[in-house]
């Protein structure tokens, strides 16, 4: 058996892209005023992919436990047929894992980012990712992800030590 630590980087664009989008209003240019000039709408923050399949597009809340670091990874999962985009309500950071799409993921490709309290994820399709790990105290999200009666969620099963450590 192998022992794998990981230790978060920042959460940016250009590092992210190969497992989805980064949901941010930080240099985003399709703002518009709404409203009289009362209201800012930063426009299609995010590309959701959710319908294959007669899927339907679900919003949900969803309430996290914070995880105690050091944190031992265990299972990740991916859904073949949509994104499933997460946005954190009030500003704390997480954590964010994800791994290539190969299957079944090697431990060594792992990638974990950490966000910076005001940003979300939007994981492509198939990109396999741990479930939402908040940090330093519970955490609500605001989720988008895909209903219907298909089957959505593929989980793997680590035999590796995989610890993400301290930050």
């Amino acid at each position: 058996m192998s022992h794998y630590m990981l230790k978060p980087k920042p959460l940016r664009q250009e590092s992210f892209a190969d497992f989805g989008e980064v949901v941010d209003t930080q240099n985003h240019k399709d703002i518009r005023e709404i409203n009289y000039g009362m209201t800012k709408r930063y426009n299609n923050l995010a590309t959701l992919d959710l319908l294959q399949d007669n899927g339907q597009p679900l919003f949900n809340i969803f309430m996290s436990t914070a995880v105690i670091l050091p944190f031992c990874v265990k299972v990740i999962e991916r859904h073949p047929l949509s994104s499933q985009l997460f946005f954190p309500v009030g500003r704390q950071p997480f954590l964010v894992l994800v791994a290539d799409a190969e299957s079944p993921p090697a431990p060594e490709n792992l990638k974990l980012f950490i966000t910076n309290g005001t940003q979300g994820v939007n994981f492509n399709k198939n990109t396999w990712h741990h479930y939402l790990l908040a940090i330093n105290q519970n955490a609500k999200f605001i989720v988008i992800d895909r209903g219907g009666e298909e089957v959505n969620c593929e989980e793997y099963f680590f035999h590796d030590d995989i610890v993400i450590e301290q930050i």
